[in-house]
Parts: C-alpha cells; sequence; structure tokens
C-alpha cells in the first residue's frame, strides 16, 4: 500500500492499481491539479457537491474540507474503488460523505444495471463498449443523471468519467446547479458532442467559466441575470 499526502489529503492506494507516472503525480501534488484547482476557486462552505467518477476520494475530500462532508455526495462505478474511497475519505475525517456505486448516465433506459469495463489502471475504467475485454466487463447499478440532481440538488457538479458525459446533456439542468465542472475525452467522442454540452449548458442558464477552465476541465458557472 502507498502513502502519498496531496493538499493535505492523506491517500493510500493499492500498489497493484498503481503506476510510475501516477505515482509522480501524486508524490508531486500534480495529481488532478486542474480539478483540484476548481474545487478550490469553486466550491464554497455550504455548497451541496456531487461528484461523479470519485477515483481515489481525492476532489470528494477537498470538496469535504470545504464545504463540511455532510454536503458531498461522491459517485463510483468501478466496484474496486469503494473500499479505496471509503478508506480515503474515512481517513480523513470524511465519514459523513455520501458514496455511491453505480455509473451515472443520461440515458433514458430502465434497467437496473449498466455494463462497465473494469482496468487494473482506475483512471481507464468505463463505460463497456464493442472493444472492451469480455472478461473485464461486470454489471453495476445505473444512476440517472436527472434522478441524482433532483435528489441531491447540488450547487456544484464535478466529474471525470471517462467519455460517459457524452449522455448526460440531452435536456436541461436544473436551476440549482451554479457550477459544473469536467474533464473532457475528446479523443472518445467527435467534436459535435462538445457543441451538445456547451449547448446545453447555455440553454440551462449556464455559461463558459474560465475561473475554473483549465487544460482538459471545462467549467460552466450560472448567470446571474439568467431566468
Amino acid at each position: 500500500m502507498a502513502k502519498f499526502e496531496v493538499n493535505g489529503v492523506q491517500l493510500d492506494v493499492p500498489d497493484h492499481i498503481l503506476n510510475d507516472k501516477i505515482a509522480a503525480k501524486l508524490t508531486s501534488g500534480e495529481y488532478e491539479a486542474h480539478e483540484a484547482a476548481g474545487v478550490k476557486a469553486r466550491v464554497r462552505a455550504g455548497n451541496r457537491v456531487l461528484e461523479f467518477g470519485s477515483g481515489i476520494g481525492y476532489i470528494a475530500s477537498l470538496s469535504a474540507a470545504i464545504t463540511g462532508p455532510e454536503n458531498v455526495v461522491t459517485v463510483e462505478a468501478n466496484p474496486d474503488m469503494i473500499p479505496v474511497i471509503r478508506a480515503n475519505l474515512d481517513r480523513n475525517g470524511y465519514q459523513a460523505t455520501t458514496l455511491i456505486h453505480g455509473a451515472v448516465t443520461g440515458l433514458e433506459d430502465t434497467e437496473p444495471t449498466i455494463a462497465f469495463e473494469r482496468k487494473t489502471s482506475f483512471w481507464a475504467a468505463r463505460l463497456a463498449g464493442v472493444d472492451s475485454d469480455p472478461d473485464a466487463v461486470v454489471d453495476v447499478p445505473m444512476m440517472q443523471l436527472h434522478s441524482l440532481l433532483g435528489e441531491h440538488r447540488p450547487h456544484v457538479v464535478i466529474m471525470d468519467i471517462e467519455g460517459a458525459e457524452a449522455h448526460l446533456f440531452e435536456r436541461k439542468w436544473p436551476r440549482h446547479v451554479r457550477s459544473v465542472m469536467m474533464e473532457l475525452h475528446p479523443r472518445q467522442y467527435p467534436d459535435t458532442v462538445i457543441k451538445k454540452i456547451v449547448d446545453c449548458m447555455s440553454t440551462s442558464g449556464l455559461t463558459y467559466d474560465p475561473g475554473s477552465s483549465r487544460g482538459r476541465i471545462l467549467g460552466f458557472r450560472r448567470l446571474r441575470h439568467a431566468d
């Protein structure tokens, strides 16, 4: 078990899911640096935060430190990562943070589960596709985007879900969402998907946010004059 500290967050990561590149980023403090900067810029005390793609629990922990662990809900599809995330949240004193196992989707589907491809490299696990290794595919609970938004009523939504964001912008997002930060995965979809994301956010009363956008992290903030 490898131990790291990033921005004051204590993280234990099993050796078998690490590689040299990720270990170096965790050691240097560069791990998820753009996402962390966005959290510091936009999450405020008392904000309700909803995260899709928990990773090892780092961004959820940073959010909990600012707004209080009871105000953070984080969703992770990879079943192998659930105990790692829970242990890291608890290690940092964030036992009140809600951790949900499931894959978020905007697909209008009544199926209770969806196929998910597990990978040893935790950051590369994703919804299963035609090229997925069938031996690595498992069924995980399907979580509907708008059900989660309605139940938890987040002010801030953060996501890094390896391309599944392509399915989350088919209809308007609710007014209580004030800020959205997502990692784009342009190798997994055409530019028309990015346009769809931007158009949906605009229709929802959110605009491009230069304060939380860095690299592949695309941020949006609510327009103050939006109806």
